[in-house]
């Protein structure tokens, strides 16, 4: 397929993510969640009612404009329905304009909130054919092993016939492809090429019950997503980053050589085993110029301290509730 032309402006509306935040400052392209409250031509109180709930998980709304051509892609659904529909209803999320949804991984943080996701948007759509992206290696089951080989069951995500039932229409594949007429590229699979993004030690994979645990430490299965914005470059969204997001933007800059990187968003998976990867990263993801950082989810917050520090006021880190407008 022929690259198609640059989007005019995206929108990106953080529907789940760990932390919630609307008492810090943000730049003028970035509105926190409470900022709903006073605009719209109406004031509404702040209560516990009123207001999102964090959960350990991303699902990312995005919306892009080429021209007067416009399509939104629902990235990830977070870990269960209830957070989902919830922050949805609060936000206002406009789900019957939703095109199609990208599942970034195969782990419940991430598709727990699927089948509801999509049972919701089919609704609002009024159609039960909504374009659902995964990769086939995504439905393994996996584990977590803990100290003296015990593993750890994660709870599976959902099958593609229960997908199927809610509404989705499946695009099952490993290969990078455009989607939402070409508003949106899903990556290939990301290489390793960094000598220390070694992955995810601990993880475990299994075909079916009865067949032994297998280490599974790089999950191949994550891919990311960007947009090509006009006039500034590429911005790329990665849910967890179990490839390292070093790796993920050298993907996406060789992926695309002639356009630059101008940000990235999600999950950096910087904290607890893999901490000490932390200076490596941060150094290398200097050298990219990134115009914005918006890091969340399972980065952590010693992560989180150490690249405030270095970049400054491109560093706008993800709550749920924002609003990106690019």
């Amino acid at each position: 397929m022929t690259r198609p032309d640059p989007v005019d402006r995206v929108e990106v509306l953080v529907l789940v993510d760990n932390l919630t935040d609307s008492l810090s400052s943000n730049p003028p392209e970035v509105s926190s969640e409470w900022s709903r409250f006073w605009t719209g031509g109406r004031i509404r109180p702040v209560t516990g009612a009123n207001t999102c709930c964090a959960h350990h998980g991303l699902s990312l709304l995005i919306t892009a404009w080429r021209g007067q051509e416009k399509r939104t892609l629902l990235f990830d659904a977070g870990p269960e329905g209830a957070t989902f529909l919830r922050n949805s209803k609060v936000l206002s999320a406009d789900l019957g304009q939703v095109d199609a949804v990208m599942l970034s991984h195969g782990h419940w943080d991430h598709a727990g909130g699927l089948i509801d996701a999509i049972s919701e948007i089919a609704r609002q759509r009024g159609d039960r054919s909504l374009p659902c992206v995964v990769h086939p290696d995504m439905f393994a089951e996996r584990g977590m092993q803990r100290a003296g080989g015990v593993v750890i069951p994660l709870v599976p995500m959902p099958s593609a016939d229960d997908l199927t039932a809610a509404g989705a229409t499946m695009v099952s594949s490993r290969e990078a492809m455009w989607i939402a007429d070409g508003m949106f590229h899903v990556s290939g699979e990301v290489p390793r090429t960094t000598a220390y993004e070694k992955g995810l030690p601990g993880q475990m994979r299994r075909e079916s019950e009865s067949a032994p645990w297998q280490p599974d430490p790089l999950l191949m299965d994550e891919r990311s997503v960007s947009v090509h914005l006009r006039g500034k470059g590429q911005f790329v969204f990665s849910a967890c980053s179990h490839a390292g997001i070093v790796n993920v933007l050298r993907h996406a800059q060789s992926s695309f050589p002639e356009t630059p990187l101008y940000g990235a968003m999600g999950g950096l998976h910087l904290s607890g085993s893999t901490e000490a990867i932390i200076p490596d990263t941060i150094a290398d993801l200097s050298q990219f110029g990134l115009k914005l950082l918006a890091p969340g989810h399972c980065t952590g917050w010693r992560a989180m301290a150490a690249m405030a520090q270095v970049f400054g006021h491109e560093f706008v880190p993800s709550a749920v509730g924002k609003l990106y407008q690019l």
